[in-house]
């Protein structure tokens, strides 16, 4: 408003990078639900692992103990080498022992050299740990290690000992761990798959809008363009795109309200700028009046005088600070009464039939700014006046009274209607007239503010409105 001033330049607008498809938040949950399957997974395979082991030993001890059995049947105990090297091909095992009572008795050799390093291992002192621990051994073991199984015979007495290969105990271990791997994959790919179509259903499309609704806001703050619409969704995605939406459309109201000001500002500008040439003139007619030998004239000239410097000054502070604020207040002793009646004699001019009724003590003097109070009176008073003639009130009084909360300002007009008290002190909204601005209440308000008190509601009705003045107590 104020011509030397120079309106600041808008922030640039970042351009958003183009999004590649592994940024994407869909792409980051597919692998992460994928990665998180295959270590579950990885974390199960060890104790499967050690339970195929056990049992793939178990499975070469039974059938150890099944071709022992044969050797029952002969009188003898003793078979040709040929039945015996059948029968521990059979068990897939080189050889068949039993010790009982400290006595070691071959039960079934195949009568081959044996080369290798041997291993002990004992299934009837084994734990879950222990099992653990011996499979991931046996991915890493030498293919020539020859293990020597220990276990209960065929009596609790006996103890059968069973001499087996390594080597196909390791190839089975990793043909079952690569069909662990093959299976947890395809289960970890479809499970991922699933709750990536879930997800991005869920959550990856709503957020996408919203992704699209801010960067498009972002560009366009005061446009309705592509405006994220609200939604029935009641969990924390829905939430969140309706208090979006809120914002935004109270983000737009506000851009819309601030051009809407500024257009409204440049033309208060230029009214003021021809308003205080008028004004000028003006008081030159005044001075020419107070040169008249009229009573009258003489009387009312002083008045109109000191009307006219004031609102030159609000013109010139309009022009020099580029809005109507108040200048800092000049404290100093005033009559409380004297300021006030004279405010309303200036209010009331255009409105005689208004009767008005000063209960304020004559001798009360308070520290305020003269200037300030006066037009803060004046505000309240001419808004109270004009409400009662527009709705035909009667009787048309205005009283003000000095209580122990504050200087109070009744009237008798209609009341508030529910808006009106809803926006009371906002700029452009309390107003309930068509031809007011809604800043009278507003100016009022910072004139009090500026003085160190406050300006409020106090009561409205069908039986009129009250408002109060609040100042410190600073009394002489």
């Amino acid at each position: 408003m104020n011509g030397n001033a120079r309106a600041p330049l808008p922030a640039p607008v970042r351009q958003p990078a183009p999004a590649r498809w592994y940024h994407g938040l869909s792409f980051r949950l597919f692998g992460f639900t994928l990665a998180a399957i295959l270590f579950v997974e990885g974390l199960i395979f060890v104790p499967s692992a050690s339970g195929f082991r056990t049992a793939w030993l178990n499975e070469r001890l039974q059938a150890a103990r099944i071709a022992a059995l044969a050797l029952d049947a002969s009188p003898s105990r003793m078979v040709s080498e040929e039945l015996a090297r059948q029968l521990l091909e059979n068990a897939e095992v080189l050889s068949v022992a039993e010790v009982e009572d400290d006595m070691h008795i071959q039960l079934l050799d195949s009568g081959m050299d044996i080369e290798g390093s041997f291993y002990q291992l004992d299934l009837r002192e084994t734990t879950p740990v222990s099992r653990v621990m011996r499979v991931m051994g046996a991915f890493a073991a030498p293919k020539d290690r020859i293990l020597v199984i220990t276990a209960v015979g065929s009596t609790p007495s006996r103890i059968i000992e069973v001499v087996v290969p390594q080597a196909p105990l390791r190839k089975d271990l990793y043909a079952y761990g690569q069909r662990i791997l093959g299976l947890s994959f395809l289960i970890a790919l479809i499970a991922a798959t699933v709750i990536y179509v879930l997800l991005h259903f869920l959550v990856v499309r709503p957020m996408a809008r919203v992704t699209a609704s801010v960067e498009q806001f972002r560009m366009d703050p005061g446009g309705w363009s592509r405006r994220l619409q609200p939604t029935s969704r009641q969990d924390e995605i829905g939430r969140a795109q309706n208090a979006l939406s809120d914002m935004e459309e109270a983000v737009a109201d506000a851009f819309r309200q601030r051009a809407h000001l500024a257009e409204l500002g440049t033309a208060v500008a230029k009214i003021n700028h021809d308003l205080r040439n008028s004004l000028a003139s003006a008081q030159l007619v005044s001075d020419t009046l107070a040169r008249s030998e009229d009573p009258r004239v003489q009387k009312a000239a002083p008045r109109l005088e000191r009307a006219l410097t004031r609102a030159i000054n609000l013109a010139s502070e309009t022009l020099d600070y580029g809005k109507a604020a108040p200048q800092p207040a000049d404290i100093q002793p005033v009559s409380l009464r004297g300021c006030i009646e004279e405010a309303a004699a200036e209010a009331l001019a255009a409105w005689p039939e208004v009767e008005f009724i000063d209960e304020l003590p004559s001798a009360r003097i308070i520290n305020a700014d003269p200037e300030h109070l006066h037009r803060l009176a004046a505000n309240l008073i001419r808004n109270a006046a004009e409400a009662m003639v527009a709705a035909a009130s009667l009787p048309k009084r205005i009283t003000v009274t000095l209580t122990r909360d504050g200087v109070e300002f009744a009237d008798t007009g209609p009341g508030l209607p529910p808006n009106a008290q809803d926006n009371l002190f906002k700029p452009f909204a309390a107003s309930s007239r068509k031809t007011g601005t809604g800043l009278g209440l507003v100016i009022a308000r910072e004139l009090a503010a500026g003085m160190g008190g406050d300006l409020m509601l106090a009561s409205t009705g069908s039986e009129g409105t009250v408002f109060r003045l609040i100042l410190p107590d600073l009394l002489v």
